[in-house]
């Protein structure tokens, strides 16, 4: 059987895996043993692999998350109030099946923007799409949608994205019209869609943050309403850390002392009398 032409039709249909993986079976004896059903279904597992691994780094890089981070590698030794149980529960992204919420709230340096691209990595790894934008930077971008006439346009891309991370909500107080449109973008996504919010401010507090009262309820009841919530605590887990690629100064090592002594003089640069006083006094 001539496989170059065979080999080319598979190229061809965009089965570029079965492809690899016949050939691979066809310079491994091994194989040949095998009946042509279990070598069928290889070809098959190597060509779904391909396509998930395609589709997987796809939306990774579409998701422009800020840190590579995954659920794998949380810590749960330092004491911020990570429960692992629960963390473990979410990374099987059933939430966002169930377009839920996830709020992820504490002071600055707890480990809450790793904790979300975490999350959102393994949605994605689930089969989801996400995308990750800063609060500030998303009013900003539909601050200035509204002037070239993007505006609607960016809200329906946002509007089909399985998870959206919003990173740092009530930095600062919002302006009506910013509190306006991020409303917008909550009420496209509410029990349609899943988002996962980090912010620094409490929850009780976010309605002071988010403006004009009418506009703060409505956005507080859209974030809330069958969310999970993560309240994070403890210490910064930057202080004390060099940055990323710098290694720790050493630290100093103290002299040992050495008892100071003097250098011996040569025999001859003794004087006759001082040699045999000091013969007389070894001999004692």
């Amino acid at each position: 059987m001539l496989t170059t032409p065979t080999l080319d039709r598979l190229h061809a249909l965009g089965l570029g895996g079965m492809a690899r993986a016949w050939t691979e079976q066809a310079e491994t004896p091994a194989y040949h043993a095998l009946p042509f059903e279990d070598r069928l279904g290889l070809l098959l597992d190597r060509e779904a692999q391909e396509r998930d691994n395609r589709r997987l780094a796809r939306h990774l890089k579409a998701a422009k998350l800020r840190l590579p981070a995954c659920i794998e590698d949380l810590d749960f030794r330092a004491p911020r109030g990570l429960d692992r149980a629960v963390m473990l529960q979410l990374a099987s992204a059933q939430w966002v099946a169930a377009h839920q919420t996830v709020l992820i709230i504490g002071p600055t340096g707890v480990g809450k923007t790793y904790t979300a691209c975490a999350l959102t990595q393994a949605a994605i790894r689930a089969g989801h799409t996400a995308c990750y934008l800063r609060v500030p930077r998303l009013l900003a971008d539909l601050a200035l949608a509204h002037g070239d006439g993007r505006w609607a346009r960016l809200l329906a891309t946002w509007a089909r994205i399985d998870v959206l991370c919003l990173d740092d909500l009530a930095l600062q107080p919002l302006t009506s019209a910013q509190a306006a449109d991020l409303l917008e973008v909550l009420e496209d996504r509410c029990q349609r869609r899943s988002t996962i919010v980090t912010s620094q401010v409490p929850v009780a507090h976010w309605h002071e943050a988010l403006g004009d009262p009418t506009l703060a309820d409505a956005i507080c009841d859209r974030l809330t309403h069958q969310a999970h919530r993560l309240e994070l605590r403890g210490e910064s887990l930057r202080r004390d850390r060099p940055p990323a690629g710098v290694d720790a100064p050493a630290a100093p090592v103290e002299p040992v002392p050495t008892p100071r002594t003097r250098p011996a003089e040569p025999a001859s640069a003794r004087p006759p009398g001082h040699r045999a006083a000091g013969r007389a006094q070894e001999a004692r």
